[in-house]
């Protein structure tokens, strides 16, 4: 039995390091084998429930906003607050140096949650100003300014909530890091990108609905 304790990188790329290395320096002889566990075998474990994980959160979040806002296009629209929550916390994991982790991933599900809040919230101010007789383009802006305060204040709260994770040190740190890294730099990006880039599109996909409701009318 060989031990090892692993310090300052992520536990899966050094144990396919030392997979590779394994494979090309040591010939074993017949009828034995190699079995890798301890935490790796959690690793691989936990990897295989976010692979189904994972997406089915993604498709729930797709079809919740669906009934709650009764547009596939406008479902969309919000649904695409998540990418724009998954390249921030991608951007600080790179700059933090961290590498993606189980932990890392808990914390995409997590921040994809907050942002498509922070969406429906700002589509229905939008629709609500639509539903008074705004122009699009008025009511989309109208909307974005009154939702302001409520998205900053919930980003603001769980960024602040997550910055002690982010920073700790000890025992536990090297999981919580990565989880709020991940929520952090994804709420920042998500929260700015989401009062310019949603009420952009909504004005002209509502602007083009309503066209198409007075042709028809």
């Amino acid at each position: 039995v060989v031990q090892a304790n692993v310090r300052g990188r992520d536990l899966g790329g050094f144990v396919s390091e030392a997979q590779t290395a394994v494979n090309n320096r040591v010939k074993l002889p017949a009828g034995a084998w190699l079995d890798w566990g301890g935490q790796f075998e959690n690793l691989q474990r936990a990897e295989a429930r976010l692979a189904l994980v994972v997406p089915l959160v993604f498709v729930l979040i797709a079809v919740l906003l669906y009934f709650a806002l009764g547009s596939a296009s406008q479902a969309a629209l919000v649904f695409a607050c998540v990418p724009l929550a998954l390249v921030g916390g991608a951007l600080a994991l790179l700059l933090r140096g961290m590498p993606f982790s189980v932990s890392a991933a808990v914390g995409f599900i997590a921040v994809s949650g907050v942002a498509t809040l922070n969406g429906l919230v700002l589509m229905q101010a939008i629709r609500e100003r639509l539903d008074r007789g705004l122009d699009p383009t008025a009511a989309a802006v109208d909307g974005a300014m009154g939702r302001l305060r409520a998205v900053l204040t919930t980003a603001l709260v769980a960024i602040l909530g997550f910055m002690p994770m982010a920073l700790a040190h000890g025992a536990g740190a090297e999981v919580q890091k990565p989880l709020a890294t991940v929520v952090i730099g994804g709420l920042i990006t998500a929260t700015v990108l989401t009062l310019v880039v949603l009420p952009t599109f909504a004005g002209r996909v509502l602007g083009r609905r309503r066209k198409v409701w007075e042709v028809s009318a």
